[in-house]
């Protein structure tokens, strides 16, 4: 939970350090470009998607946790305005909106996906509110054409071709018998939602 906060912390930094003039310019030495809709652009943090740890202080290769971004442009800012009043929630502060910052965990034993925070941010990029521990998805229920697989997907993708680097960003220590696996032995290796990748 400290290191989700510490990439909490990272990210608004980040954002705040970023002039918004109508779009988000977006570092790639931090933030992997995934895909642009054309209301929004999705981006994630390649330097701090990790392995979660465990109590024990060894890392869970079941568990993976991934900072992401996403920038509106300004039809997607009044869609998020209007349907927050046909839902009757407040929308002080929302006319400042310009995008939020979502923060994903993978559990691969179960093959799920949840949204373990999600912050809107104004143009200052300071939360405005967010919501936590959304309730997990299965991975299997996005069909082809969602964004959000597609977003999913590459995250994970980028996580089978970089195991080490992931091991690398966790703050944890390999379980003695985790440290004998080969990298094709990985849970993430053998991950079937992602099988097919090379």
């Amino acid at each position: 939970m400290k290191k989700f906060f510490v990439s909490l912390f990272a990210a608004v930094t980040f954002l705040m350090s970023t002039a918004f003039a109508g779009e988000v310019e977006v570092p790639e030495n931090i933030y992997q470009w995934i895909d642009s809709t054309p209301r929004s652009n999705y981006y994630f943090n390649f330097r701090q998607t990790n392995y979660a740890v465990k109590d024990d202080g060894t890392i869970d290769l079941y568990t993976i946790i991934a900072p992401t971004i996403c920038t509106y442009d300004n039809i997607q800012i009044d869609d998020v305005l209007q349907k927050r009043r046909w839902r009757g929630l407040s929308t002080e502060k929302y006319s400042d909106l310009v995008g939020r910052a979502d923060y994903l965990k993978f559990d691969l034993e179960i093959g799920t996906v949840q949204v373990i925070e999600r912050c809107n941010l104004d143009s200052t990029f300071t939360s405005i509110d967010s919501e936590k521990n959304l309730h997990p998805i299965p991975l299997s229920s996005f069909s082809n054409k969602e964004i959000s697989r597609k977003i999913y997907r590459t995250i994970l993708v980028w996580a089978k071709k970089n195991t080490e680097v992931m091991i690398g960003h966790s703050r944890g220590h390999l379980s003695s018998k985790d440290a004998k696996l080969k990298p094709e032995e990985m849970p993430i290796s053998k991950f079937d939602w992602i099988a097919d990748s090379k």
